[in-house]
């Protein structure tokens, strides 16, 4: 399962005008592989992640998910996948119930798969209790854990999270992260971006480290410490990369 590909990139890139946020990157994220992007603000981690979901048309490249090539397949390549951006969207005006229920619908689910899988998942993210309340009510973290519900619903073979964590407190993000690697272990492949490097360091398969819109680094932990000679957690090895790179 492991050596199964699940993503493909090749020559990557896109231009915001005369700015190439992203430049060219070739890549391969196995099934079943928990694959975290890091790198700071402005790395191209976030126009990366979109381009994956068809959100943002790439200005060169190509993408294959799961065989399927994403410019030529999007339909049924988005019926694999699910996405929760940074700053999610959701209906106020809903409940979490609702939102799953209407989600459900959009991928064909039927009204029982519907309902066995939005009650493990509300039970799961502590949401069972407030299910029908509307969303205009909950704090930041319910209303982010009810996008996570409403995302995972269709169970994806790909989920991709960009700073998945922001907003959950700390029982649901143990929780959370528990639950990614038990979804990787059923051949989930989940990609997410971060800039808590001590949570890449402690989920990931292997991390790629992003710097001005190119993969520096890419590997294991393990990898990474023997490539660059070093004993170091993360944050300070990710350091040391940065300031190599921007010497050259």
């Amino acid at each position: 399962m492991k050596n199964e590909i699940a993503i493909q990139l090749n020559g990557l890139r896109k231009n915001y005008g005369a700015k190439e946020a992203v430049k060219g990157i070739d890549l391969d994220i196995f099934r079943g592989e928990l694959f975290v992007l890091v790198g700071a603000n402005g790395a191209g981690k976030t126009s990366t992640l979109k381009m994956l979901t068809g959100l943002l048309k790439p200005t060169a490249g190509m993408i294959q998910i799961c065989g399927l090539n994403l410019q030529q397949k999007t339909k049924e390549v988005k019926k694999l996948m699910s996405f929760v951006p940074d700053i999610p969207y959701i209906y106020e005006k809903l409940s979490p119930w609702e939102i799953i229920r209407f989600v459900g619908k959009l991928y064909e689910m039927d009204r029982g798969a519907i309902e066995t899988r939005g009650k493990e998942l509300l039970q799961f993210f502590s949401l069972w209790h407030v299910r029908d309340v509307l969303t205009e009510e909950f704090s930041h973290g319910m209303r982010q854990k009810t996008v996570l519900c409403a995302a995972l619903v269709h169970n994806p073979e790909i989920f991709i999270l960009d700073e998945p964590m922001v907003g959950l407190d700390p029982v649901s993000i143990l929780d959370f992260k528990v639950f990614l690697k038990q979804k990787t272990k059923e051949g989930m492949t989940v990609i997410f971006s971060t800039h808590t490097l001590a949570t890449a360091e402690e989920l990931a398969d292997r991390i790629a480290i992003m710097h001005q819109g190119r993969i520096v680094a890419l590997g294991t932990l393990d990898e990474l410490r023997t490539q660059y000679r070093s004993k170091e957690n993360l944050e300070q090895m990710f350091m040391e990369m940065i300031k190599t790179e921007d010497t050259r």
